[in-house]
């Protein structure tokens, strides 16, 4: 059994320094306290319901300051990242994952689950908004190592935050290969996070660029512009990243987790291992294995019957040629 990853907080977690938290509590504002809205526009503002603020940081083992600063963008970014698990469990199990916030909550926060990009950034990037970050929704092409000039659909949900100064990209919600902390908007930058470098380009057509240092050197993860998204482009992508039949969250069990200096993965009963600079280790599970492994590696919290069913639709799986790259 692979060992689990820590939960980000306390001493393993970049925590800044500050004057002390922001108010906490379960809150329909932002943490100004004055009421008022960071987002405008309702159609690509974020929801303004009820958020168990608490529960929340208690979920990603966070405890540091919540002023909306650089410093605890990156904590609360590496918090996250590290602790709630890219995974498409409620697509297999439930089908279309509802995005209100509520939904959001009770399974990511209170109910142990994981998500893919539309559940994960959807939910952080309400948390930053109502801590009075300014926040952006933006949509990503994913090309997972492919040609720079490449064009797919723009079915990744990414964020830009504005903050200290600069326009910087989070993303808690890309499986595999998602930085555990903000990368700057500025051409050329590179970023080591953990073992992780980042660079971020410009692709032919002026896109911007995510790139990553793999152990045979730079590869591609997405390319986006800085068009806001709407609530209604995230809906839309959402249903077809869980009901296409050539998507890879309709098609099987996939789960996720990302940490500071090794990434594991499942992929029906194919389960990897990965470390910086080192090629991707890969063995098969023997079904048997997959509930223990999907509750101590990737943190999964089901029931017994869920476990069973996603063993079935894993076994079902095993052997049948994977998708395209991972959206969503």
């Amino acid at each position: 059994m692979e060992p689990t990853l820590p939960p980000a907080h306390g001493a393993n977690a970049p925590v800044a320094a500050g004057s002390g938290p922001a108010p906490r509590g379960e809150t329909g504002e932002n943490a100004r306290g004055d009421g008022e809205r960071p987002s405008r526009d309702p159609a690509h503002g974020w929801e303004p319901a009820p958020l168990d603020l608490d529960t929340y940081l208690s979920r990603i083992g966070y405890d540091g300051p919540l002023e909306p600063t650089l410093e605890t963008l990156r904590a609360l970014q590496w918090a996250h990242a590290a602790t709630i698990p890219f995974a498409n469990a409620t697509v297999q199990l439930d089908g279309l994952p509802a995005l209100d916030l509520a939904s959001l909550q009770e399974r990511l926060v209170h109910g142990g689950r994981g998500g893919y990009c539309y559940e994960q950034n959807i939910l952080f990037g309400t948390v930053l908004d109502r801590l009075g970050f300014r926040v952006t929704p933006l949509r990503a092409r994913i090309l997972m190592g492919a040609d720079a000039d490449t064009t797919r659909a723009d079915g990744h949900a990414v964020l830009r935050v504005d903050v200290a100064g600069g326009a910087w990209l989070v993303d808690v919600g890309v499986g595999g290969v998602g930085p555990l902390g903000p990368v700057e908007l500025a051409e050329g930058t590179e970023v080591t996070i953990g073992g992780w470098t980042y660079r971020m380009d410009r692709a032919p057509d002026g896109m911007w660029l995510l790139r990553h240092l793999a152990a045979d050197g730079w590869e591609n993860v997405y390319k986006f512009t800085l068009a806001p998204a709407y609530r209604v482009d995230y809906e839309d992508g959402n249903y077809i990243a869980a009901n296409h039949p050539r998507s890879p969250f309709s098609r099987g069990l996939i789960a996720q987790r990302n940490g500071p200096h090794v990434r594991y993965a499942v992929n029906g009963l194919e389960f990897s291992v990965t470390r910086p600079g080192e090629r991707r280790e890969t063995r098969e599970l023997d079904p048997g294995e997959l509930p223990d492994v999907l509750r101590d590696t990737f943190g999964l919290e089901l029931t017994e019957e869920q476990y069973r069913e996603l063993v079935r639709i894993a076994v079902s799986d095993s052997g049948s040629e994977r998708a395209g790259p991972l959206q969503g």
